[in-house]
């Protein structure tokens, strides 16, 4: 079912591949992106649901090693790093020692924050839990910036104090201990790429491995350099890490945040909305309005419709909730609310309240 003529639009591989050459890549991308809207757009909504469904089945084993896989790790990566830390007395150490120990506990919210959105009283919250897993992450990104403060201090406080040796003590088993959390956490990223877009935890597990990967890799370096070059290289080092896991987690906090307040869909995902809207049922004249946002990880729409004006009650409710239904089944949208109504000459039916 193709009723705006889309498949005509699309460019085929051989038209993409000539015009992928030199200054007109962005215009080949372009269309690139395109073609996949195009195609996202015709496939009907049960396809997209089927879909996801089997994708998330195919891959319910790989989530869970991803999950488990990541927590075991992170258990005995904490010991481990806590170890080096100490051992060595490396301030750099210490900062990668405070992000290993936050790792598992971040695991262990996030599989309570699963659980508990797993199983809402519908009743105490209508709307569901979802939304507590966000409330956590910010909670949590907050609490990692905190200690990354304190690091700063100690670290400054080292610097102000000085060294009479030109080079601190170097320990080899701790830096051992360090390469091996750097090659366990390369090895839990490559893993977790492939199925970071189809899970939130697995997307969220995915960014701390990440980051761990830089973090480890610039404190193994911080701390060989001030035990084999000068010393203020190890605590300079331990301030630069602690700002970079600052920077990290508020860039982390301020998406998650955003999801909380209500940030719009991206601009595919509405066209999609008022696409599914606007061919739903031959009844419907027009779409008046199509919003959708975010209220924590997954989406809230909003869509008006227009009917004939002599419609009957009956009918405009089945038409509306069959649409409700059709767009509550897509992957990623955890409630949708549809509108009659009979004309579009009217003011916005709600309006952006800024005042208690």
């Amino acid at each position: 079912m193709d009723p705006l003529n889309l498949r005509q639009k699309v460019f085929d591989n051989e038209e993409l591949a000539r015009a992928n050459t030199g200054k007109k890549r962005k215009v080949a991308a372009f269309y690139a992106a395109q073609n996949d809207q195009i195609e996202r757009l015709l496939k009907p909504v049960h396809a997209h649901v089927s879909d996801a469904r089997e994708t998330q089945e195919s891959n319910a084993l790989r989530y869970k090693i991803a999950v488990y896989g990541s927590l075991a790790a992170n258990l005995i990566l904490a010991a481990l790093q806590v170890y080096a830390a100490v051992a060595s007395g490396s301030l750099s150490l210490f900062t990668t020692m405070a992000d290993a120990i936050f790792d598992p506990l971040s695991n262990i919210m996030l599989f309570l924050c699963n659980r508990a959105v797993a199983r809402v009283d519908g009743r105490k919250y209508p709307a569901g839990k979802a939304r507590i897993e966000t409330a956590g992450n910010i909670t949590f990104c907050f609490l990692m910036t905190a200690v990354s403060l304190i690091l700063i201090a100690f670290s400054a406080q080292s610097l102000s104090q000085g060294s009479q040796e030109a080079t601190t003590g170097f320990h080899l088993p701790s830096i051992i201990a360090v390469s091996i959390a750097f090659c366990t956490k390369l090895s839990l990223f490559l893993y977790c790429y492939s199925i970071r877009n189809q899970y939130s935890q697995v997307q969220i597990l995915w960014q701390d491995h990440r980051n761990d990967l830089a973090i480890n890799g610039f404190g193994i370096l911080t701390s060989v350099g001030g035990s084999k070059l000068r010393w203020w290289l190890d605590p300079m080092g331990a301030i630069i890490l602690s700002v970079l896991i600052s920077f990290l987690w508020l860039r982390t906090a301020t998406k998650e945040f955003n999801m909380l307040i209500g940030k719009s869909a991206d601009p595919k995902t509405l066209q999609h909305i008022t696409y599914i809207s606007m061919h739903h049922d031959d009844r419907i004249k027009q779409v008046d309005t199509v919003r959708a946002w975010y209220s924590g990880p997954r989406l809230t729409v909003e869509v008006d419709i227009v009917l004939d004006p002599n419609t009957t009650l009956q009918v405009s409710h089945d038409v509306a909730e069959s649409l409700q239904l059709e767009l509550e089944s897509l992957p990623g949208i955890d409630r949708a609310n549809v509108h009659n109504d009979y004309e579009v000459t009217h003011k916005p039916e709600h309006f952006l309240k800024k005042e208690l």
